[in-house]
């Protein structure tokens, strides 16, 4: 429900005549602050949900378990550049090379509550695809200072492979009951052995469920940038896997005796191997180009003198397209 001082606040820009003019202007300005404010204050539990929902946090984290993020996280990388702070919020795209060091979590919480953060994938595990890797694991956390808490699993930037698009990393925030002895999941640190980092999200919540309640929740998208070929190759000693999607050759089908309505030059080239179907197309191109002269000028009125009668109508297409300038031929650069 909305808060009383919004819709006050809405009844009295309503009445405004001012606002009015200077949104047709494109002069209006608002209260950023003020408006994420009552956002959180209101409906933000609610959408989150349904935006995790719908990227399938849930699903993939606690099976068909949800829950409404009571607390806003806001998370926040560092850069150099001031006016372009990778920011996580929810499901946006950040390059691995804005996350590299650890971000700045924030959370309204009061100094003798104890809290328990996580940053986990469930997506792109090399052993197993029901497990996940654990990026972060910080508990016992008094308050809201994270400096002050239990490191159990360090600190490790998202590794999305090369070719399988976007991965989730999603931070979790769970309000503990009391203090929890969590040293059978702490890890040496640093910890680059990505066998000891799999995890899974659903099984730890079950071990601790009567003394744990997920309470917030932030995730970003990354895929593959440049920067993870060091990352792979000098810290996690291993090769940079690479994915490729396995194409089935194309189907075409049996030649037959005689092809009615079929170009004769086109149906023939489906039976060509494509590589001499392109270096007959690059050689066409080189025999009107010159590395010492301007190039070659298209005729102003290309169709402006008639074709021979008894010139068949698939070269009278193909002669058409060279004057013109169409074709596969003019696409080769």
């Amino acid at each position: 429900m909305l808060s009383k001082e919004y819709m006050q606040y809405v009844k009295e820009v309503k009445k405004n005549p001012e606002f009015e003019k200077k949104a047709r202007k494109k002069e209006l300005l608002f209260d950023q602050e003020f408006t994420e404010e009552e956002w959180f204050n209101s409906n933000a539990s609610k959408n989150i949900k349904n935006i995790a929902n719908h990227y399938g946090v849930f699903q993939d984290l606690f099976g068909d378990a949800y829950f409404y993020p009571a607390f806003p996280l806001n998370v926040k990388y560092e850069s150099e550049d001031l006016e372009l702070i990778p920011v996580v919020h929810r499901g946006n795209i950040l390059k691995p090379s804005e996350t590299t060091k650890a971000p700045s979590v924030y959370y309204n919480a009061s100094p003798d509550s104890l809290w328990t953060l996580l940053l986990t994938t469930p997506d792109g595990n090399f052993t197993s695809q029901d497990l996940e890797y654990c990026h972060w694991f910080i508990g016992n956390i008094p308050g809201n200072d994270l400096k002050k808490g239990d490191v159990l699993v360090d600190y490790m930037r998202p590794i999305p492979c090369y070719g399988i698009g976007y991965c989730r990393y999603i931070f979790v925030l769970y309000k503990q009951k009391e203090k929890i002895d969590f040293s059978e999941y702490k890890k040496e640190q640093p910890c680059m052995d990505l066998l000891q980092r799999n995890w899974r999200t659903l099984d730890f919540y079950r071990k601790y469920q009567d003394l744990i309640t997920p309470a917030g929740l932030a995730f970003f998208q990354a895929d593959w940038d440049p920067s993870l070929q060091d990352f792979y190759h000098q810290t996690l000693q291993m090769k940079s896997p690479k994915f490729e999607y396995d194409f089935p050759p194309p189907y075409v089908r049996r030649q037959e005796w005689f092809p009615k309505a079929k170009a004769f030059n086109l149906y023939l080239d489906r039976y060509r191997n494509p590589k001499d179907v392109n270096q007959d197309y690059l050689l066409r191109k080189f025999k009107n180009t010159h590395p010492f002269r301007a190039p070659y000028k298209k005729y102003k009125y290309p169709l402006a003198h008639p074709f021979p009668h008894d010139m068949p109508t698939w070269l009278k297409d193909q002669m058409r397209k060279d004057y013109l300038g169409y074709g596969n031929i003019n696409e080769i650069e």
